[in-house]
């Protein structure tokens, strides 16, 4: 049975996010662990961190993450801002660490003017000076496949791979696989055979040991689009059917499985009960 969560707001308290999954039933929570949308960060204390770990406690929840920053581009060919993205990253790492996160989730990183081999390469670089600044935590980096919009690298799970065994010391590396961005990358998962190959080929590439958890999200837009929407469960491009394969896929069984579908009520209920109710009937009856 895989942890089912959400990426959940943290205004107001990381504790808040963590007690809202709880009333929602869900087994875990995806969360930023700083403002998405500024570089700054307010120190973390010891009583956002104690409130935060006593509301997972409380409320039963296993594997909680955080997803970085938007702002962080690791590829980047300009030197101030890739600086500044490593920085903000190890700064992400240290917060997700003293959270009691498992892992930390982050897009590779777009090459803007240079070229997809010298943006894996300035990925690595980064990566290898942030596992230097972080050597004895137990967070991990969550590498995370994208749609491939403009110059964003991590669309072929060959880009993953080679950003993971290019690194100095991959013993802290896992991958996310975001159901949207896989089919708006192009890979297949609408009928058992196309889901069959694209985890062959996910298995063959990166290795599934490597899978560390999942963002659940249909995709308003077609295969093979290259543009992240995300859409309701069941109500996309993707329909029902390759949610129902993953979800009762044995191999993924206890893994969490994140939703990061638009945060809105309908007919006067939270849209994520609306999906988690809908994952949940796709699990098959023991």
């Amino acid at each position: 049975m895989p942890l089912f969560g959400s990426h959940l707001s943290i205004a107001g308290g990381y504790y808040k996010a963590a007690r809202a999954a709880a009333e929602l039933g869900m087994d875990t929570v995806q969360v930023f662990t700083k403002n998405n949308n500024q570089w700054r960060a307010k120190p973390l204390t010891d009583e956002d961190v104690r409130l935060f770990q006593a509301a997972i406690q409380e409320g039963g929840l296993r594997i909680p993450c955080a997803h970085d920053s938007y702002l962080i581009n690791i590829a980047s060919p300009d030197d101030a801002l890739w600086q500044k993205s490593l920085d903000a990253l190890v700064v992400e790492m240290e917060r997700a660490e003293a959270l009691g996160l498992a892992g930390v989730v982050m897009h590779p990183g777009s090459y803007v003017d240079s070229s997809e081999a010298a943006g894996i390469q300035r990925i690595i670089k980064a990566l290898d000076e942030a596992i230097k600044r972080t050597k004895g935590f137990h967070v991990e980096f969550w590498l995370e496949n994208t749609a491939g919009q403009g110059t964003n690298l991590g669309h072929r799970f060959e880009h993953l791979a080679e950003i993971i065994g290019g690194v100095s010391d991959a013993t802290r590396f896992g991958v996310c696989i975001d159901t949207c961005h896989t089919f708006a990358a192009g890979y297949g998962l609408r009928t058992k055979g196309e889901y069959k190959a694209t985890f062959d080929e996910l298995d063959d590439i990166v290795g599934l040991e490597r899978v560390r958890a999942f963002h659940l999200n249909d995709s308003k837009k077609p295969q093979g689009s290259r543009v992240d929407r995300h859409e309701h469960i069941g109500e996309g491009e993707l329909g029902l059917e390759p949610f129902r394969f993953l979800l009762n896929d044995k191999r993924f069984a206890g893994l969490p499985m994140y939703l990061e579908t638009k945060k809105e009520n309908r007919d006067g209920e939270p849209m994520d009960a609306v999906n988690l109710r809908t994952l949940r009937s796709l699990m098959k009856k023991k």
